[in-house]
């Protein structure tokens, strides 16, 4: 199996160099040709940024990296995401924490404040 597996990469540094030379291609000619509308240079930058995904994907990082990718929104879709009623019950305890904490402080700095012009006075 590993045989496969390394016949099935081998040629990694070869796809990673056309990637390179791909996005310095791009680079290099989108600089040229400034005088073009944005939009077909965007349009083009999109294309090649398409076909390097592509390649990369077809790389052994590549594939790791969208296995993880993969794996992230299985775990994304197993998460319990919060009702609309709770989201706004715990933002209004976190503003009314805010607002204690907030008077709180304000009560401290004035006895200081106060304590402060006692002793200087």
């Amino acid at each position: 199996m590993n045989a496969n597996v390394e016949k099935e990469f081998r040629l990694d540094p070869l796809k990673w160099v056309v990637v390179v030379a791909l996005v310095v291609g791009a680079a290099i000619a989108n600089s040229y040709y400034s005088d073009i509308l944005v939009l077909y240079r965007v349009l083009a930058l999109v294309g090649v940024a398409v076909v390097c995904a592509a390649i990369a994907v077809n790389t052994e990082k590549g594939n790791n990296f969208w296995e993880l990718l993969k794996g992230a929104q299985i775990e994304l879709r197993k998460v319990v995401w919060p009702t609309g009623p709770e989201i706004t019950q715990t933002t209004l305890i976190v503003v009314a924490v805010v607002i204690v904490t907030g008077f709180i402080l304000w009560g401290l700095d004035s006895l200081l404040g106060y304590l402060f012009s006692l002793i200087i006075a």
